[in-house]
Order: structure tokens, then sequence, then C-alpha cells
């Protein structure tokens, strides 16, 4: 595999700056969106949620990057199925402001998501973004996530998305 175009751009959000990366999926909306909000289809690409969404927070781990993840509390701050949500996730002693769009036109679903652009370092995490996305893509395609290479992303893309914090 070959290095991957980065996708991400900064443009205006809710809080500010916001880190945009995208995909066009050839996939039905629900599919995308069942492959982002219910756990078991979570842990497929990214990791698992324990609670109830429903009562407005669940405790997420990030499997994906080791059984032994510790779990992060996720607030739901706004989420309209099919289409959009949002969520403030910790991680360490950051609160990430997290976000999804998804909109549907001739077959293909384009998912946006956004990222508060100082949240944290973009050169780390906008490749990251980048590898989940592509794992997500992946997997909504039956295939193996462990075919998706993190060396492809990280450090390949810091230097793209350095610049974006930069600009």
């Amino acid at each position: 595999m070959t290095t991957p175009n980065p996708t991400g751009t900064i443009a205006p959000g809710h809080h500010g700056p916001e880190l945009h990366p995208t995909r066009r999926i050839r996939h039905d909306i629900d599919e995308v969106w069942a492959a982002l909000t219910e756990s078991d289809r979570l842990e497929q690409w990214i990791g698992r949620f324990e609670g109830d969404p429903r009562d407005g927070s669940v405790t997420f781990f990030m499997t994906a990057e080791g059984a032994e993840a510790p779990g992060e509390r996720a607030t739901i701050v706004e989420c309209t199925p099919p289409e959009h949500y949002a969520v403030e996730t910790e991680v360490g002693d950051e609160i990430w402001h997290l976000a999804v769009t998804l909109d549907h036109d001739a077959g293909v679903t384009t998912l946006q998501f956004a990222q508060r652009a100082d949240d944290s370092d973009l050169a780390s995490v906008g490749p990251g973004w980048e590898y989940y996305l592509d794992r997500l893509v992946t997997s909504l395609g039956g295939g193996d996530v462990a075919g998706v290479d993190w060396e492809h992303y990280f450090p390949a893309m810091s230097a793209y998305y350095a610049g974006l914090s930069a600009s």
C-alpha cells in the first residue's frame, strides 16, 4: 500500500476552526451510521463503548490501540440519526470536541468528520483520523482492517497536518 493522500482541511466550526477529514463511501447512509454508532460495529475498526447512549454519555474504549485501552468518558452533545452526531470525549487531560455529519446522494455517503483544531497537535491527530477513517471504510467493505498500516499515516502525513495548524 502506498501512503494515502491526506484529506483534512481547516474550516470554521461551532467551536472555532475545525479539522475536517472526509470520506466518500459507497454504502448506504444507514450502514455507515451503524458502523459509527453501534458498539459491536464500532469495535470492528476503532473501539467499543459501554453504557446506553440514550443516557447522554458512554465510556469509550479505543480497543484498536490494544485490548487494555483505558475507558474514556464520551458525552453525547447532539444526535440526529442518521445524519449527525457530536461528542465531547476525555482524552487524558484533554477534552476533544468531535462531530460526524453524513450526507447520501446517488449511492455514495459522504462522511465529514470534525475535530476542534486546537484540541490537540494536528501533526499527530490528523494522520490518526485519516488512519481510523480508512479502517472504517475497509471494515464497511468487508476487508481486514489490520491491512491498514499505521506507518503509511504517521509520520508520513505529519508535515501536511503541521502545515495546516500553522496556517
